[in-house]
């Protein structure tokens, strides 16, 4: 499939220059090495009659348990390019029942870095933890597919840099939010009572980039083709 190329946004469109050394008011994000091997969640883009956006984001635990891989493949949004380049973050909050994206609430942010001045790439750890575009990058092309490993989120529950009951939020490029999708829990881990490693357990099913209703792979596919990526 032919991709749409999107110019990639400056740093200070909006927000201004990035200010090298910036950090949160309760420092900078630690790298997590502790999260469980073999899960994955993931966020699906809704039906949308106010976007043609769609698809999905996987977020994977690996081997050695630091960080999470991401994988993203949204599409649909060729007749939007005006709008782009595209940004997208993990939100605080989830998104309720009617669909509100607004009620998502800022980006997750539990060391208080906050959006001004935009993130320093060459620095991640000084980002807002949920500042996936400032980290990797923006949304350049549709459709898009990005996979990378972020160090500084979380797959367990209670922590502050935990993903797996937020949402993810697909902005414009002047901030407007234009869908947005929660978290689900897509495979757990489970250990054997031999002692085997944990191994992902199915929970739900993700739609490839032909058809949000199509017949989709399961987590532990999902988790196998990640690790061999980048293990």
């Amino acid at each position: 499939m032919a991709t749409l190329a999107l110019v990639n946004a400056q740093a200070d469109s909006i927000f201004g220059p990035i200010i090298p050394g910036t950090t949160g008011k309760l420092g900078d994000a630690p790298v997590i090495s502790n999260n469980t091997i073999g899960v994955t969640y993931q966020a699906v883009l809704p039906q949308s009659s106010t976007t043609g956006f769609r698809g999905y984001i996987l977020g994977s635990s690996v081997t050695n348990g630091t960080g999470v891989v991401f994988s993203t493949n949204f599409y649909g949004f060729s007749d939007e390019a005006s709008l782009g380049p595209f940004l997208y973050h993990i939100h605080d909050s989830p998104v309720p029942s009617d669909g509100n994206c607004t009620s998502t609430g800022a980006h997750l942010d539990p060391y208080v870095r906050g959006e001004i001045p935009p993130c320093d790439p060459s620095a991640p750890q000084m980002c807002q933890v949920g500042d996936l575009v400032g980290k990797h990058g923006n949304i350049t092309a549709s459709p898009f597919q990005a996979i990378y490993l972020d160090l500084y989120l979380s797959d367990q529950a209670g922590a502050s840099a935990f993903f797996g009951n937020r949402s993810l939020v697909i902005h414009s490029s002047n901030t407007t939010r234009l869908t947005c999708a929660n978290f689900t829990l897509l495979a757990a881990a489970t250990t054997s009572s031999a002692g085997v490693p944990p191994s992902s357990t199915p929970t739900g099913e993700i739609p490839d980039s032909g058809s949000v209703n199509a017949k989709v792979v399961s987590g532990g596919a999902v988790l196998v083709g990640i690790f061999a990526l980048f293990f």
